[in-house]
């Protein structure tokens, strides 16, 4: 049978075995890219700020089918899950959890007073960062985990998965920090941009942690309730309260 072929053959068959899966991704796809249309018919330049002149509806669709490819990768070689039924009991424990981490971040702001343009405004607010959450979990979890986990297996058999998994997600969590920093030094101080940097940090930690023990949309799911308490709640309150 040729090579192509029987690649083929086999994505097929994993798609069949994991539709559940499949069909969770491709629902939350179009959720996002839904939500994305709206927020770019209601404000054209909502997006402006992340993405310059690029259209935003033709990212998120490019951003999902990436997606979609990296996940198939990491599902078909069993090193993580689109969504298992397991242990639904999680997202409560996770939501609190991201609660904690807005809740020190409001704290911290409240100290130094972070910048007023911080947030994207309501409500707004409300379309964009479940857009932006989705984006970033690919960006900047999916693909580079992928790659990471990818090259150097590929180096050695000795190469495991298991053995190179934590010292993987450590890299990629620090990549959402030290891009961020950028907008924060200079205005405040250097202990408030030192304890931003790790708080980042441990969130990207917490949501790989997710990734490896659960699956994609547990780490989403961080994130999106993350983002709803700090960005979309506090951000509303903020202006009102700080400005």
């Amino acid at each position: 049978m040729p090579k192509n072929l029987h690649h083929l053959i086999d994505r097929m068959e994993l798609v069949t075995d994991e539709r559940l899966q499949y069909l969770v991704f491709i629902g939350l796809s179009l959720g996002v890219v839904a939500l994305a249309a709206i927020a770019y018919l209601s404000d054209p330049l909502l997006f402006q700020r992340f993405l310059g002149k690029i259209n935003p509806l033709i990212a998120i669709v490019v951003i999902a089918l990436l997606g979609g490819t990296l996940l198939s990768v990491l599902l078909s070689r069993g090193w993580f899950a689109i969504y298992t039924t397991e242990d639904p009991k999680r997202f409560l424990w996770l939501s609190g959890l991201a609660a904690l981490m807005a809740a020190i971040m409001i704290l911290v702001d409240l100290k130094v007073i972070l910048s007023e343009d911080l947030n994207i405004l309501f409500p707004q607010s409300l379309l964009a960062y479940p857009v932006i959450a989705y984006a970033v979990e690919i960006l900047f979890h999916a693909l580079p985990l992928s790659v990471l986990l990818i090259l150097l297996t590929s180096l050695s058999k000795s190469v495991t998965f298991s053995s190179i998994i934590w010292p993987c997600i450590l890299i990629v969590s620090l990549l959402e920090p030290v891009l961020q920093l950028a907008l924060f030094v200079g205005p405040h101080p250097s202990w408030t941009v030192a304890y931003i940097g790790f708080h980042i940090f441990a969130i990207n930690g917490i949501q790989l942690a997710l990734f490896k023990r659960y699956d994609f949309i547990s780490m989403y799911a961080f994130r999106l309730v993350y983002y709803a308490m700090w960005h979309i709640l506090w951000g509303y309150v903020r202006i009102r309260l700080l400005f």
